[in-house]
């Protein structure tokens, strides 16, 4: 391949104080090339346009400056950090790339893979996981909204996830632009784009963000395309026509509960129809109100705030089969069956707080959102997990992961202080008390 920048060249850029070394390239697409910086003794990420795209583009500058300028909505954005143009004096010696600019973000981690991995079945992730990456997509889009921005060009190309943690991050954020300012050549990606852009009737903004995100976690949740069933299986060829009527014109919901016409099939598409009804009835419902009145009517998707709502009450009833150790989250008040095996899943115990109620299953965890409603949701800060003893499986305990001590009140009435980072045992315990708030253990 050949890189716009040589591998050990250094720059000055107009905008920066300090030189620009490229370190190597990454990867290369239709608007650029992605380069490993340095800047100032820290590791950067640098992309660098094609002279063409420029062209084709003529307020990606100006867009790029306005992102800049508002700032990254949370961490979870690969966010443009600095617009960097090259000098006047290097411009002829870079050749062509000297007519192009570039801009500075943050270097994606190694433990990040694109989550085009993950719809291929190619990454090993728990469902927990995947519903924590769910939410943090969730928890993205809306912090972009709220900031006025919309993403335009949603896709599983655009994202990345660490499975390990269950966290993801943005990229491209290039396309990014205000709500309603209809700027740009870039509208979407077929298959994720709502149906009044993909059909021309108007420009993608929030409400269309809205349907991106719900192609999208289906995607994450099921790794299958919401509307590829028997409709898409009877098309000689997915060609433009055929895309268009299948995504735009008459799309329907392989799940959907009203018409039955693009149900998955058994072979195919075995993946949707073995996650499907793992998940719960609730967030099912989110999906079933975009990709039903919500394909037509904009008003009608699900929100960012509810996709929140609905996946953090989905992780807090997890709860682990006995027989086959498979994550369930069917509801915990009710008795049912293992999705996996067939093994039947008692009702678990259960830690109520102010703010909800989380099952107690090795691995689930309370957050500052139990004890008290007006906290913020912010699931990569749990203060205590449920964890397992490690020679009795079948003891739970609950660690204590936050920076104060606690009390765990006992049936005996006898008070025990668990340390930060340390473990109290539920087997007898009535009440964890801690400065958060209280939690009730129900059997």
């Amino acid at each position: 391949m050949s890189w716009l920048l040589p591998s050990n060249s250094s720059h000055h850029f107009l905008g920066l104080d300090q030189p620009v070394r490229i370190v190597q390239g990454l990867g290369s697409g239709s608007q650029g090339q992605v380069f490993k910086v340095q800047v100032g003794g820290e590791s950067l990420a640098l992309k660098w346009y094609w002279p063409s795209c420029l062209g084709r583009d003529p307020g990606l500058a100006e867009r790029l400056q306005e992102s800049i300028r508002r700032g990254s909505p949370n961490a979870d954005f690969l966010w443009p950090l600095a617009l960097v143009r090259p000098k006047a004096a290097q411009r002829a010696a870079l050749g062509p790339a000297g007519r192009g600019f570039g801009y500075l973000m943050a270097l994606r981690p190694a433990s990040y893979r694109g989550a085009v991995e993950h719809a291929a079945g190619r990454l090993t992730i728990s469902l927990q996981n995947v519903l924590k990456a769910a939410f943090g997509l969730a928890t993205a889009f809306h912090a972009l909204h709220s900031r006025g921005f919309c993403y335009k060009d949603v896709s599983l190309g655009n994202v990345f996830l660490d499975a390990e943690a269950g966290r993801i991050l943005i990229g491209d954020n290039d396309n990014v632009e205000v709500s309603g300012r209809g700027g740009g050549a870039v509208i979407g990606t077929w298959g994720f784009m709502a149906p009044e852009v993909a059909l021309g009737l108007s420009r993608p903004d929030g409400g269309s963000d809205l349907f991106s995100l719900a192609v999208l976690l289906f995607y994450m949740l099921t790794r299958h395309d919401p509307f590829k069933g028997a409709l898409e299986r009877a098309m000689p060829c997915l060609d433009l026509a055929a895309r268009r009527r299948l995504y735009a014109e008459d799309p329907v919901f392989v799940f959907d509960r009203r018409d039955g016409r693009n149900r998955p099939d058994p072979i195919e598409h075995a993946a949707a129809l073995l996650t499907w009804p793992i998940y719960p009835r609730e967030l099912q419902q989110l999906f079933e109100q975009t990709f039903g009145a919500g394909l037509r009517d904009p008003g009608r998707r699900s929100l960012t705030g509810q996709w929140r709502q609905v996946l953090s009450a989905s992780l807090d009833q997890r709860r682990l089969c006995g027989a086959c150790g498979q994550e369930n989250f069917a509801e915990p008040q009710a008795a049912s069956l293992c999705w996996a095996c067939a093994a039947p899943l008692p009702p678990p115990a259960r830690l109520l707080g102010a703010a909800g109620v989380v099952s107690v299953a090795a691995g689930n965890e309370v957050h500052a959102h139990h004890f008290d409603p007006l906290a913020p949701e912010d699931l990569a800060q749990p203060l205590a997990q449920v964890v397992a003893h490690p020679q009795r499986p079948q003891l739970l305990g609950l660690r204590n992961l936050s920076c104060h001590p606690w009390t765990l009140h006992l049936a005996g009435g006898e008070a025990i202080t668990v340390a930060p980072g340390e473990t109290g045992s539920l087997a007898a315990a009535l009440q964890i008390s801690s400065p958060e708030g209280q939690l009730r253990v129900l059997a």
